[in-house]
């Protein structure tokens, strides 16, 4: 019955049966031949409720600008497309099945990923950085029937798949995806209620401790974090966001894609990140050159490229410094994020004097849960060090790491005064559904809930909690009770040194504008067990700022460091590097990185 109802969504010709619903915003045509038809899906109704006629999605190099209305036609005549292929492929190849895809940031992949939706199958979206090798391993593991490529990325698909997947039942076949024109125009929207639950996405994650996993999210679950997000950071139709993240990732994913989509806001994609083009596109709005283009309202990105942003901002002319103060300014840019890694203090703190006030929201998540904590909207919910509050739906616990007892809220100190550290645990409609085809580590990674709640996942991240004077009184019944303050990673940024736990983190964030870039390690020591390590990147503004005009060293830093840290978190030891190499999220494997530097008895 289903395969019967999907073949006539998705043909050419208009469905006999509709369930015709009254959204507001949604016009149901009288003549059903000029209607597109879309599942009744969350992420679908969202867009047929915008205006047709407002932007969606904005090329940033070219302009080319791409309305809501167009979106949607678009997303209809991929679907089919996409169908058609899957058809051929296999009769069965109905809902579920893994459709990876190899398309550039941007309008494109935006219609790739909802025609996959439409089709109620999974995407598995694909970085064009990562080597064929790579590449064929998410192909092998999630076992995608297809791969869909751009014209710009087709030989490296052609490679990709000339050799490597014998394993596979079934080789992926290839399609390539036909770039969208401008201006296809719109049509009257149907949504039809079908049993379509199979679909959704499967992001990988970052493989630091082990070979990549494939971590399923269905649609309801992309659902639900998306609500959550628009709920708590107040997405509008009237935001206008510059994308410059990668799109295999849940922060580029969610956090500046659907959650938007699902609001009504224009997203404006440049990819890949480039400093000069943010700091032209920022400014342009409030020079007279550029004052077409609409000012950017919201902005989410990686500490590193805040960094790379303030490192180059002295380069600038005086005319566009003044006009991207006012850019930053918070009148102009509403919202400004910082995630998917530790936030230094210095950064926090450069930022808020170059905007004129505006103080970055720090935030905490993951591939398997989406968002889980944030700091709220009122800049005097923006506690330096803290992560926020739980998300709306996001249900969170500490449980400490060596009794597994669970910490209870009001209990964080322990009778020697210190904080109470523990493992954060997440549950709630926003968690993922399961590690594909891997029981075993799904298994490990979920405990069973004693109260008839559900099972919580473990994300391996431990923190402290504790109230925060003059914070959670802003009105948003999500952002107040205790906050909570990322330690690091269970495995590699909790250091043991001489029966103290220090937190990597904190140290990296107290690091001095001498410091470019910065990574904490443990590294092991018959006296102390383990010592605590600082791998750095100088800042060459500030290098030569040593004792006696000699470049900064260890004894500086120790210095610098006295006033703020407990003597024994202080680094004994300090290298010096050109670079540290980082994923595409700006997350350095700390593991890899102390065998390079310390080597591997370290």
């Amino acid at each position: 019955m289903l395969t019967h109802l999907l073949r006539r969504l998705h043909s050419s010709k208009p469905p006999i049966a509709i369930a015709r619903h009254n959204w507001r915003h949604i016009t149901i045509p009288h003549h059903p031949r000029m209607a597109s038809t879309f599942p009744d899906l969350p992420i679908f109704r969202a867009i047929a409720s915008h205006d047709p006629q407002s932007t969606a999605i904005i090329h940033s190099k070219s302009a080319q600008r791409y309305t809501y209305g167009e979106l949607l036609k678009d997303v209809e005549d991929a679907k089919v497309q996409l169908y058609n292929q899957l058809r051929s492929i296999s009769p069965e190849a109905i809902g579920g099945q893994r459709v990876a895809f190899l398309v550039e940031n941007g309008y494109d992949y935006v219609v790739t990923l909802l025609s996959i939706f439409a089709c109620d199958n999974i995407a598995v979206p694909l970085s064009s950085a990562f080597p064929a090798s790579e590449l064929r391993y998410i192909l092998e593991n999630s076992e995608a029937v297809t791969l869909l490529s751009s014209r710009k990325f087709q030989d490296k698909a052609e490679e990709t798949l000339k050799e490597g997947l014998e394993h596979l039942q079934r080789k992926p076949v290839l399609n390539v995806v036909e770039k969208r024109r401008q201006g296809s125009g719109h049509d009257d929207i149907q949504l039809v209620t079908l049993p379509m639950n199979k679909g959704g996405m499967m992001l990988y994650t970052s493989g630091t401790t082990s070979r990549p996993k494939g971590v399923l999210l269905p649609e309801s679950v992309l659902t639900a974090q998306a609500q959550s997000l628009h709920k708590a950071w107040n997405y509008t139709p009237r935001d206008h966001l510059l994308h410059v993240l990668p799109l295999h990732h849940i922060h580029g994913t969610v956090n500046a894609l659907l959650t938007p989509l699902f609001a009504g806001s224009t997203i404006e994609f440049m990819f890949p990140f480039n400093v000069d083009g943010v700091w032209e596109r920022l400014a342009a709005p409030f020079l007279a050159e550029g004052q077409s283009k609409e000012p950017i309202t919201f902005f989410t990105v990686v500490p590193t490229i805040y960094n790379r942003l303030l490192g180059s901002h002295d380069k600038l002319d005086a005319p566009t410094q003044e006009a991207i103060k006012k850019a930053l300014a918070p009148e102009s840019l509403r919202l400004n994020i910082s995630g998917s890694a530790a936030l230094p203090t210095p950064t926090k703190k450069s930022w808020t004097e170059l905007s004129g006030g505006n103080v970055l929201l720090e935030r905490y998540g993951m591939t398997e849960v989406g968002m889980a904590l944030s700091c709220g909207l009122d800049f005097k919910d923006r506690v330096d060090g803290s992560v926020g509050w739980p998300l709306p739906s996001v249900q969170v616990r500490l449980v400490d790491s060596d009794t597994h007892e669970v910490i209870q809220i009001g209990r964080e100190i322990e009778k020697d005064g210190k904080e109470k550290e523990g493992e954060i645990q997440l549950r709630g409609p926003t968690v993922f559904k399961e590690y594909w085809r891997n029981e075993k580590a799904t298994s490990e990674e979920f405990v069973p809930g004693k109260d008839g709640g559900g099972k919580w996942f473990k994300t391996g991240d431990i923190a402290t909690r504790r109230m925060v004077d003059g914070a959670g009184n802003s009105g948003q019944d999500w952002a107040k009770g205790p906050m909570y303050f990322i330690r690091g990673r269970k495995s590699t940024d909790i250091i043991k040194t001489g029966g103290e736990k220090v937190s990597a983190l904190e140290i990296e964030r107290e690091l001095l504008p001498q410091v470019a870039e910065a990574a904490v390690v443990g590294v092991a020591s018959e006296q102390w067990g383990q010592k605590v390590a600082a791998v750095i990147v100088l800042n060459p503004a500030h290098a030569q700022t040593g004792k006696g005009g000699k470049t900064w060293g260890i004894m500086d830093m120790r210095r610098a460091l006295k006033e703020k840290l407990a003597n024994y978190k202080i680094p004994q030891e300090l290298k010096v590097v050109e670079s540290l190499s980082k994923n595409a999220m700006g997350k350095i494997n700390k593991k890899s990185l102390v065998k390079e530097i310390f080597g591997s008895d370290a």
